[in-house]
């Protein structure tokens, strides 16, 4: 009589790359390498790791092709925003310029995507489908379950912005709290009394996270934080509106943290329509330090967060998990600074 041979699993596609090593005794940069086709593999090991993924059923789009001997030598950039926004905002012009810098001279191509509201499944069947070796993820809104979807399906994924719903899947951003608290300081210091703020929209961790720190820096110097206005979305038009409606509140406010240089061009329009001088008047101070805001009239004091190098390191990131190495940071947070200007 001979042993019974246990049939494959059906397929688990939340089975993850530690499982399989688990699985078959081995380390998870010894899985990486063995299904990436590399050598200075012994042939115990790579017959271990190839039976544990066929027991566990382990990522088959990405296994099976990765088994055969081929990579799809290219990872794909997801904008969780409208197409139209994404050519519009500097900052994601910023991120791709990072995103290509840290890929020249890789052999990676790089693939841009929309996640537009009703094709979430055609795009998770995509990226999932063998197209891509891993995904960045950008401008995530609400609790969008995209980046946990995609890591579950044994897909790398790293998300650019502290993601609110996506637990355990690494990402990269700035240190939005301690430069919005810096900023809410700065005006403290140029004896403003009353400093109201711009908040980005309520469903983005970025708009919330320098809204606490402005939050920090205003309790600080014990006055009074209930001068807040939100954005709907990170635009001029947003920007305006939400001026407009901070003045109509407090017309006698005296400096204002707007929590993105975009919607600062915006604050600033509706400054000077309402005969306001800045910053004599009211002081203003942004956050990115993109190209608009040195060019803003008058040049706009800001938060410097460097977007390029945002999407540099988190494309070393993702391409670093791909390479199978291990003990990579969670998340990495990346440090801003003050550049002062005309407006505060």
């Amino acid at each position: 009589m001979t042993d019974a041979v246990e049939p494959p699993k059906a397929r688990r596609p939340n089975t993850r790359l530690e499982e399989v090593a688990r699985a078959a005794g081995v380390s998870k940069s010894t899985v990486s390498r063995v299904i990436n086709g590399e050598p200075y593999v012994s042939s115990k090991a790579r017959e271990a790791v190839h039976q544990a993924i066929t027991q566990l059923g382990y990522s088959p789009n990405q296994a099976a092709r990765t088994l055969a001997g081929s990579r799809a030598n290219c990872i794909a950039l997801v904008v969780s925003e409208q197409g139209s926004r994404v050519l519009a905002d500097p900052f994601f012009a910023g991120v791709l310029r990072g995103v290509n810098a840290e890929l020249a001279g890789k052999r990676v191509q790089l693939v841009l995507m929309m996640s537009k509201e009703g094709d979430e499944q055609d795009l998770v069947n995509y990226l999932c489908g063998g197209h891509v070796d891993g995904v960045l993820v950008i401008s995530l809104h609400g609790q969008d379950p995209l980046p946990r979807t995609l890591a579950d399906a044994g897909l790398p994924t790293v998300v650019g912005g502290r993601p609110l719903g996506a637990g355990g899947v690494p990402y990269v951003d700035s240190d939005n709290f301690n430069g919005a608290m810096e900023a809410a300081r700065y005006l403290v210091s140029l004896g403003r009394r009353r400093i109201a703020t711009i908040a980005g929209p309520r469903d983005m961790a970025v708009g919330m996270d320098r809204l606490s720190g402005w939050k920090r820096g205003i309790s600080q110097a014990r006055m009074d934080a209930d001068l807040v206005a939100y954005a709907t979305d990170f635009t001029p038009e947003s920007g305006a509106a939400a001026m407009a409606d901070l003045l109509r509140r407090e017309p006698a406010l005296d400096a204002v943290f707007v929590g993105a240089d975009i919607m600062a061009l915006g604050a600033l329009q509706t400054l000077h329509a309402h005969g306001k001088k800045v910053p004599d008047d009211v002081a203003v101070v942004g956050f990115d330090d993109l190209m608009i805001a040195s060019t803003a009239v008058p040049p706009l004091t800001t938060i410097r967060q460097d977007v390029e190098q945002l999407g540099r390191t988190m494309t070393w990131r993702l391409m670093a998990e791909l390479a199978g190495e291990e003990n990579l940071p969670p998340f990495l947070l990346l440090p801003t600074s003050m550049v002062t200007r005309v407006s505060a």
